[in-house]
């Protein structure tokens, strides 16, 4: 359990939490996860899943933002669907039930899922409940992303069971396995998910029937019996016996906790030697004043940031790649002593390199706490979406062990070297900075992320598309009533 213990959540620099959570009617969920595993990239996530649905013994929850019933799980080995494993998972067991909550909007977002409003092939089974969640917030969207087996069993993160979300921790440019639902190539994408098991697995499965619950009004108990799994996922790193807390933010409720945003500084604020940050958007400012604050401190840590070069879609271009820009800017501002890295990583690509994606959503700080879930770091996820993450802190020497394989495990992914080799360089000078520029050698690489703004406040927009509170319906009425006015007259 979450002791109050002397502990790095504890010490009294820690004990400085803000208002929203001292306030909070649902303060952050505390708990054991038996087992942690990190699972890096969708090829790992992907078929340590499979393996999980073939266990399933008598209920899977899938919580999504999108869901496809169509992607290929194990590109690698066959041609077997996630539909096609759901439908064989409850035909050969007459136990098993499935439920499946996707956000509405979720499949027309992204276009690649529409015809899962109209397809009749999935699900064919009446064991298999498909259900579309709205978002009672203005602009919200339904954000986590969980899967949990017969209460045992639970992944979270950041990956979608959706197109456009598998490859290898090789990130090969031309990879043919590497292809959407319809066929068509993607460029290649880095992503975390990570497997708990025991109470936390339990945990995580409550707020899958509260999730449920929200969005049709079923309610549905935990499981009676104990189910055992022998799951064994390839190339995870795992923690044991492990202590973590959950921050769900449910917009379902009217509940205005930004749980995530808050755990996220408590992290930032808790960070002695290091900080590394892995993330699709570097767009809020609220997180950007807690790392300045700590890049002004003369003896405050190091942060890495490694975050996609650009992103998807018009209106993110817009705003969320210029306000990311803006946030460079007021971190460089406040870097007074020089430790402050934000990077995209590339990959080679014939004679030229091209960027990796990112869409992970991570915070490790020190060899001691870390942050993995649906959050990004932005304002909608602070204010807007729901939202779900886990927290460890590490509590004997073998976690922090594990924790540090984690994060060089990650960058020695982007810099192309061995994690023995970056534990090496980073023994030598104790510094990240210098351990990645030694080894930052190759085609595949990390480079600097430049901004060329001289602004550092929201750009014009912000509060409309990436908005930090919610927006109340009369305002919205007013501003629309007067779009179709504009349009008719015009």
């Amino acid at each position: 359990m979450w002791t109050q213990k002397p502990g790095y959540l504890n010490q009294p620099r820690q004990l400085q939490i803000s208002a929203t959570m001292q306030q909070s009617a649902k303060p952050l969920l505390s708990g054991t996860a038996e087992k942690a595993s990190f699972l890096i990239n969708g090829k790992n996530y992907f078929s340590c899943l499979a393996g999980a649905v073939n266990e399933a013994k008598r209920q899977i929850w899938i919580i999504g933002w999108n869901f496809n019933p169509e992607i290929l799980l194990e590109p690698e080995k066959s041609d077997v669907t996630l539909g096609d494993a759901l439908e064989r998972a409850v035909h050969s067991n007459p136990d098993l039930q499935i439920r499946i909550l996707v956000w509405a909007l979720g499949p027309i977002y992204s276009d690649k899922s529409l015809r899962i409003f109209f397809q009749k092939a999935f699900p064919k089974s009446n064991r298999i409940q498909l259900r579309f969640a709205i978002q009672p917030v203005l602009l919200g969207c339904h954000h986590q992303k969980l899967v949990c087996v017969d209460d045992n069993v639970a992944f979270l993160g950041g990956i979608d069971l959706a197109s456009r979300r598998w490859d290898t921790r090789g990130h090969r440019a031309g990879d043919q396995r590497r292809r959407d639902s319809e066929g068509l190539p993607y460029e290649a994408v880095h992503d975390l998910q990570v497997m708990v098991r025991g109470q936390a697995a339990r945990m995580v499965s409550d707020i899958a029937r509260q999730r449920w619950a929200a969005a049709t009004a079923e309610r549905h108990g935990p499981l009676a019996c104990t189910c055992e799994h022998e799951l064994q996922c390839e190339e995870s790193l795992s923690l044991s016996n492990i202590s973590i807390r959950l921050a769900v933010s449910d917009r379902t409720r009217g509940s205005r906790d930004n749980l995530g945003s808050v755990t996220a500084k408590q992290m930032i604020d808790a960070a002695r030697r290091h900080l590394y940050i892995e993330t699709q958007y570097l767009a809020s400012f609220n997180i950007a004043e807690a790392l300045a604050a700590r890049l002004k401190e003369k003896e405050g840590p190091e942060i890495v940031i490694v975050c996609a070069y650009h992103s998807h879609g018009l209106i993110e271009k817009m705003i969320m790649d210029r306000n990311r820009a803006r946030i460079i800017a007021k971190l460089k501002h406040a870097d007074e002593f020089d430790r402050l890295r934000v990077f995209y990583p590339v990959i080679p690509d014939g004679t030229r390199q091209v960027p990796l994606f990112i869409h992970s959503k991570l915070l490790i700080a020190d060899d001691t706490l870390v942050r993995i879930g649906s959050s990004n770091l932005n304002h909608r996820s602070e204010s807007l979406d729901t939202e779900c993450d886990i927290l460890f802190e590490a509590q004997s020497d073998e976690h922090r062990k594990v924790i540090r394989s984690l994060r060089h495990s990650l960058l020695s992914e982007f810099l192309g070297c061995s994690s023995e080799m970056l534990d090496q360089v980073f023994e030598q000078n104790g510094s990240l900075i210098r351990a990645i520029a030694a080894l930052d050698l190759g085609a595949r690489g990390l480079k600097p992320l430049h901004s060329k703004s001289r602004k550092t406040t929201p750009v014009l927009g912000t509060a409309l598309f990436d908005p930090a509170r919610p927006w109340p319906p009369s305002p919205l009425r007013r501003v629309a009533g007067r779009l179709r006015r504009m349009l008719r007259f015009g």
